[in-house]
């Protein structure tokens, strides 16, 4: 039996995720279905790419995972079947899979669509259904679809570094308006040296040690941890971090010129010291 994960930018208040779930049932009715987020930030890229690599990793061997996100920025040609780390992805020709992956992945299949088709949502799912059930038939991942084939590449959102600091950006804030910053354990502790720090936002907020709870802090106090996803999160002990804080999620669309502003409200820095 197929194990399909959905994440979307779809939201929850209309049919189209019910919709979508039944034409998987229609291709097999055995496909079992599971959601990680449907309530993805319409056009966030770094958003999705923080959500779906943290969630699909923990998924088993050969799991299918499509990625119903943005799908038509452009006029769609072809979707994406990707093979890496024994998981599949299916998703939008947009850029979105090397963010994901943090780079390419192991093996790629276009997915041609048919020209003459309206090309909706339904119809995308309707394709990526019907290869999953060409995989589950015994079908080789080269003969369902074009293999190698040219598409969109973005990087990774990084942080910035220097010799004495990082620079992050606030890449989610979730339902209790914790704030995850896109620098890594692993990245910070290379960066630190076993110096001390102060992690600096929103003009004169220092925070200056790490915790490994909420406990940790008494109720209304501020704090820094290092979440289950190895991420940077900024939280307030049973408070509103975001709100109180006016901090921002990040987006693509941030770095044009006319929002610059609004960097101030989507970044951290930690300074060595």
């Amino acid at each position: 039996m197929a194990l399909i994960t959905l994440t979307s930018d779809i939201g929850q208040k209309d049919y189209l995720v019910g919709a979508v779930k039944g034409q998987l049932a229609q291709i097999n009715p055995d496909f079992n279905v599971m959601d990680i987020s449907h309530e993805l930030s319409p056009f966030n890229y770094p958003q999705a790419a923080y959500i779906c690599r943290n969630a699909i990793r923990h998924f088993p061997p050969y799991t299918y995972h499509l990625i119903l996100v943005n799908l038509f920025e452009k006029k769609p040609e072809q979707l994406l079947l990707a093979f890496h780390n024994d998981q599949y992805l299916l998703c939008a020709d947009n850029g979105l899979l090397t963010m994901i992956l943090e780079g390419r992945p192991e093996m790629v299949i276009g997915l041609p669509l048919d020209k003459t088709s309206v090309k909706n949502t339904l119809y995308c799912v309707g394709v990526m259904g019907r290869a999953i059930q060409k995989l589950v038939d015994g079908d080789s991942l080269l003969s369902i679809g074009l293999p190698d084939p040219s598409f969109t590449e973005k990087n990774h959102l990084r942080p910035v570094f220097g010799d004495n600091w990082i620079e992050g950006q606030i890449i989610f804030i979730d339902a209790f308006e914790n704030v995850i910053v896109n620098i890594t354990r692993d990245e910070f502790e290379e960066r630190r040296k076993g110096r001390s720090f102060r992690i600096v936002f929103k003009r004169d907020e220092v925070i200056e040690k790490i915790s490994e709870t909420y406990a940790d802090v008494s109720e209304g106090e501020k704090l820094a941890l290092f979440n289950s996803a190895g991420y940077l999160e900024i939280a307030i002990q049973k408070g509103n971090a975001a709100g109180l804080f006016g901090l921002q999620g990040f987006t693509e669309q941030s770095q044009n010129q006319y929002l610059q502003n609004r960097l101030f409200y989507q970044t951290v820095r930690v300074y060595f010291e």
